[in-house]
């Protein structure tokens, strides 16, 4: 961030010119009726002001239709300006691009923890590539967090118990603050960090450890990616190690369903409700397998609740997600019923 007094944030992602538009367009319609208001009011309560000699009535006044069909549709017309302003953002803010880049976050009293695909691992600092959208999926272990990042104009809670998502594309290399704007404890204050730019190929030397990568950023202070096996890797180790392959197979149907093709796909389930394998539907077959149990299946599963971390089912459901999607149609296969 350039140094000196700003006003605002500057607008470094797509969305902060969009998000920026809308609100400037909130605050001068609340400025120019609050002024419209007040010299109204101060202007009648001079000119009509009662006077200490006796004066003749006023005159009946009569209803003017054009006046109350004005003051009726005007702010009609603006405040449905605004919905449908603000649906267009918030619709383009909850649907990430396809080919976004994907980081796991887990917030925790009093740390930002950040995974990369490819394994690296960070604290308090995060390395994104410019010009190319990043979609973060945010978990909580402890309370209440949220993720706010001015200079791109994104801010969402992360609550416990399950996955939220944000998108982002910087548009401006650099290092930009990032809060938790959400009191989460004693040391909420020091809940802090950065979101570092880089360029792409800067980026793709930094993933790969290279010291002289990061200081092509104006010296800013940047910290090395820990190569650790990607999140897929890590995640299949995982479920090796729990013991899922013995009912999960891969091959043929287990005592569990198969999991290959699952995420993305609709899911049948006892109750008869259909649901979508996504991330958090996967997370919570996990950690609480008995809440929504697949048609078919029987309610076997132990619960992992306690016994893995979350970043620990981040890597189940990156390694669940590398297994495919289903094309279309409904699948019996998922991850709730049994293992």
């Amino acid at each position: 961030m350039s140094p000196g007094f700003h006003l605002f944030p500057e607008q470094a992602s797509t969305m902060a010119p969009r998000v920026d538009a809308l609100y400037f367009y909130l605050v001068g319609i609340s400025v120019f009726f609050s002024l419209l208001i007040f010299t109204l009011v101060i202007y009648f309560a001079i000119k009509y002001r009662r006077g200490f000699e006796e004066e003749e009535p006023p005159p009946e006044m009569r209803d003017i239709l054009a006046l109350e069909v004005t003051w009726i549709v005007v702010p009609l017309i603006l405040a449905l300006i605004a919905f449908f302003w603000g649906a267009n953002v918030y619709y383009a803010l909850a649907r990430p691009p396809q080919n976004a880049l994907e980081i796991f976050v887990v917030g925790r009293q009093w740390m930002w923890k950040f995974q990369h695909p490819d394994g690296q691992r960070e604290i308090n600092q995060l390395h994104v590539p410019l010009g190319r959208p990043v979609k973060l999926t945010l978990a909580s272990e402890d309370v209440i967090h949220s993720f706010f990042i001015p200079a791109f104009r994104v801010k969402y809670d992360v609550v416990p118990g399950r996955y939220t998502t944000i998108w982002f594309e910087a548009t401006q290399p650099g290092q930009f603050h990032l809060f938790c704007a959400e009191y989460c404890g004693t040391q909420h204050s020091g809940m802090i960090g950065q979101v570092v730019v880089l360029e792409p190929e800067q980026y793709e030397a930094w993933l790969g450890g290279e010291l002289g990568a990061p200081r092509a950023v104006a010296g800013l202070p940047t910290s090395r990616p820990v190569p650790e096996g990607s999140l897929t890797a890590k995640g299949q180790q995982l479920f090796r190690d729990l013991g899922c392959q013995v009912c999960h197979r891969m091959e043929k149907q287990g005592i569990g369903p198969v999991l290959t093709g699952v995420f993305g796909s609709q899911v049948k389930l006892q109750s008869g409700e259909t649901v979508t394998a996504d991330e958090s539907y996967v997370r919570e077959s996990i950690l609480n397998p008995q809440a929504k149990i697949t048609a078919g299946f029987q309610p076997l599963m132990p619960p992992f609740q306690g016994r893995i971390n979350e970043e620990e089912v981040m890597q189940l459901v990156a390694y669940i997600k590398s297994l495919g999607q289903t094309q279309a149609g409904n699948r019996q296969g998922a991850v709730s019923s049994t293992k």
